[in-house]
């Protein structure tokens, strides 16, 4: 497996060397379009080469309504964390590498059950299997909501957190495009139904040739680029949520501004703590619960229970979403539902199973 590694490497260097050195012209654009296909392809069969040869990852069993995954270097404070946060008892000590398995915990926070992951620290290599980054990245890409746990005094670990994350294609705090590719068995070549990007014709047929896709119908509803394109064709693309939770703020009087470069630089929220000192906790669980899209509903039966229990579920689901939750059998019986709150225009509105519900609302179903 380490000669084949080894290949794929020298493979990529001189794909990427041809590609710094191919000049863009009108005359080059569709040669350019494969070569950057043919470096997507390789970077797949890295990761998966890697994978094989350090193992699929830990296990990890989700449970409660979301889950969040604590990312950072080795002695970060991650454990620490973990430990106000979710009352875990994640060993800490001040040498890296305390943690060597996934240490999940329970956060209760308004009434919302959040799963928490204490993930082994990542090094700069982690993408080629160092420090056993595949494993840890496969269980980040698991969570709901990731969390970077970075110290004042260390802020360059993210630039390396961030570099590895971009190797695996894990897009932060970006929507994921949308973008349908269908393949078929017609012979109608490439045809494409909507483009609302700016990328011509012949670049999208290129970008589906060098994938062997000579027969599809396309629908591209955003702009995007030609590099999007060739990750979602490659089936590399993970799109997940992340804040920045700055440790150590009380050491450093400038942490506001290392805090303002951070959310220039990146786009992403940061919440100054300090762990030890037991600073801004509650702004940290509160910017990771809205972070999370999550909302509560409220269940009524005939028999008004005014102690009714919320239940969590993502932003904007719908009535019959919310009988899954609760039963298969139940969403085969519903008929309708009666809504109360700011999802209807009157107390007891009857709905129907689509109707998107509001954070708040109280529901009564029908069968």
């Amino acid at each position: 497996m380490p000669e084949k590694t080894e290949v794929l490497k020298n493979k990529l260097s001189e794909l990427q060397n041809e590609y710094s050195k191919t000049k863009y012209n009108k005359a080059t654009d569709k040669h350019l379009g494969i070569l950057r296909a043919k470096i997507a392809q390789v970077k797949r069969d890295m990761v998966e080469a890697s994978k094989k040869a350090h193992g699929q990852g830990f296990f990890v069993k989700k449970s409660g309504d979301a889950t969040i995954a604590l990312i950072g270097f080795p002695n970060a404070g991650k454990s620490s964390l973990i430990n106000l946060l979710a009352n875990t008892r994640s060993k800490i000590a001040d040498y890296a590498f305390t943690t060597l398995t996934v240490v999940p915990g329970t956060m209760v926070y308004r009434g919302a059950h959040i799963q928490i992951f204490d993930l082994p620290g990542l090094l700069l290599g982690a993408h080629s299997g160092k420090g056993g980054g595949n494993e840890v990245i496969a269980a980040a890409k698991s969570a709901d909501l990731m969390v970077f746990v970075v110290s004042v005094e260390d802020v360059k670990a993210l630039d390396v957190l961030m570099s590895e994350l971009f190797y695996f294609d894990i897009k932060i705090n970006k929507k994921a495009p949308n973008v349908q590719i269908l393949e078929t068995k017609r012979n109608i070549g490439i045809k494409i139904e909507m483009n609302k990007s700016k990328i011509p014709q012949n670049a999208i047929e290129t970008i589906l040739h060098s994938f062997g896709i000579y027969n599809a119908e396309v629908r591209i509803w955003d702009d995007v680029s030609e590099d999007e394109i060739i990750s979602l064709m490659a089936n590399r693309s993970k799109y997940v949520k992340a804040i920045v939770a700055l440790n150590k703020v009380d050491l450093a009087e400038d942490h506001s501004y290392i805090a303002d470069q951070i959310k220039k630089k990146y786009s992403i929220e940061v919440v100054p703590i300090s762990i030890t000192r037991s600073l801004n906790i509650e702004s940290l669980k509160e910017s990771m619960y809205n972070n999370l899209n999550l909302m509560r509903v409220y269940l009524k039966p005939e028999l008004k229970n005014e102690d009714a229990t919320p239940m969590t579920l993502p932003k904007n689901s719908t009535v019959k979403e919310v009988a899954r939750r609760l039963h298969t059998k139940l969403v085969n019986e519903l008929k309708c539902a009666y809504v109360s709150g700011s999802s209807a225009r009157f107390s007891n509105q009857r709905v129907g199973v689509e109707h998107i519900l509001k954070d708040g609302d109280t529901i009564t179903f029908i069968k």
